[in-house]
């Protein structure tokens, strides 16, 4: 591992839970005068609440899996070794494992130091949904990796019950702090328009009304949407970034990457089993609003991921069986499309041998059809990305972005 893969140490909680409140207040001290005063209070403190509510890391323990592999390893700091010169490396071939062990929770929350800790903290890799504790051997003593492995993972939820026993205090008083600070700022937008009336002149209205909602970045949950105004004339629709959009689609990839490092456990799925997995994943993510099979537009989508009763995401999952088919797929996903869905994707699980001989018709068969309206820059090996008109309004646009995936065939 690096050095710099030590948990708990970059930054001091203190400071952190200080500048999440004072990222909440800024945030409740922005919002609009006029929209403040017509909104109803106990859903904007709702919505702050669930927003800022900070959530330390929980370990699923009973999801733990694991994945091995060769690796070149350093031992010229080992003292029963004949090396003549120990000022440089010297590496022998020896077996990397790696234990992934799925959580719950901010991620940020593992680069903070607690006011509890010790001066030798466990080391690990936090990516989006897992935590990678990594260990290298040159012996092939199954018990003693365990026994480093338990005793890591004991480390850690030390660390993590002092976390979450350090945001405790914050998440008892939030509640109180967001319905104190919304009411002090009420009374003040209500002072300031009674000092501008006493003037004697028509107050000036600012029309700066957002006209799209667009769904805000996801960490563990959908982040909630800022309630509107009770005298709002309407509602605003909801989009999704195109960050958010990033996002769905490498969980979608991590899970192929799962696929990949256990092929036997995926050789004999079909295409409905297989878009199961990735429901899965997404709904870890959010929460429940990842469905599969459902009615939308002109037919039943693979994937749909919906906020608000609106749609954000829809994809359709199919296995490579040549051109015509994936003419018809991409035709398929257009019909489920209604106007107002922008963010689409075609998963394509290919187990035939040549991937690279699928990845070169793609491009010309969606350039060719009559929906294009040109291929947008997207950086994947096994990807692409084009912008593409609705089939019934040649003005409105929806980006498909298709991903081929090589599905382990033994």
């Amino acid at each position: 591992m690096r050095s710099n893969d030590y948990l708990f140490i970059k930054y001091d909680l203190r400071r952190v839970i200080e500048a999440h409140e004072k990222a909440m207040n800024d945030e409740i001290d922005d919002i609009n005068g006029n929209k403040l005063l017509n909104t109803d209070v106990e859903k904007l403190v709702n919505y702050f609440k669930e927003k800022y509510l900070l959530l330390a890391p929980q370990l699923h323990e009973d999801k733990i899996t694991v994945g091995q592999e060769e690796s070149q390893i350093d031992v010229s700091g080992d003292p029963n070794r004949l090396i003549w010169d120990k000022s440089k490396p010297f590496y022998i071939t020896g077996t990397k494992v790696d234990f992934y062990i799925p959580y719950e929770g901010d991620k940020d929350l593992f680069n903070c130091k607690p006011s509890t800790y010790t001066l030798n903290p466990p080391r690990g890799v936090v990516t989006e949904t897992d935590l990678i504790l990594t260990f290298q051997t040159t012996k092939h003593k199954s018990e003693e990796i365990k026994s480093s492995f338990e005793g890591r993972l004991n480390s850690i939820k030390s660390y993590l019950t002092n976390i979450k026993n350090g945001v405790a205090e914050f998440n008892s008083q939030i509640e109180d702090k967001i319905r104190a600070r919304i009411n002090s700022r009420r009374e003040k937008v209500k002072n300031d328009q009674g000092l501008a009336a006493s003037f004697g002149f028509p107050i000036r209205k600012r029309e700066n009304a957002p006209q799209t909602y667009v769904v805000p970045e996801v960490k563990r949950k959908i982040v909630p949407r800022m309630p509107e105004p009770t005298m709002s004339p309407s509602k605003p629709e909801p989009t999704v970034e195109i960050a958010e959009y990033e996002h769905i689609l490498q969980i979608i990839s991590n899970m192929v990457t799962v696929m990949e490092r256990s092929p036997k456990a995926f050789v004999n799925m079909e295409e409905e089993d297989l878009r199961t997995h990735f429901l899965v994943q997404l709904n870890g993510q959010y929460e429940g609003q990842a469905t599969g099979e459902t009615f939308n537009a002109g037919g039943k989508t693979d994937i749909l991921i919906r906020v608000d009763n609106k749609n954000i995401f829809i994809a359709e999952c199919k296995f490579w069986r040549g051109e015509e088919y994936f003419k018809k797929a991409v035709d398929q996903l257009l019909g489920y499309t209604s106007w107002r869905d922008t963010k689409t994707s075609i998963l394509i699980f290919n187990r035939n041998k040549n991937t690279s001989g699928v990845l070169s018709q793609i491009p010309a068969i969606i350039e060719a059809h009559p929906n294009f309206v040109r291929k947008v820059d997207y950086n994947s090996e096994t990807g692409f990305r084009f912008a593409m008109h609705h089939k019934n309004d040649r003005e409105r646009e929806l980006i498909v972005t298709v991903l081929v995936f090589d599905i382990p065939t033994d």
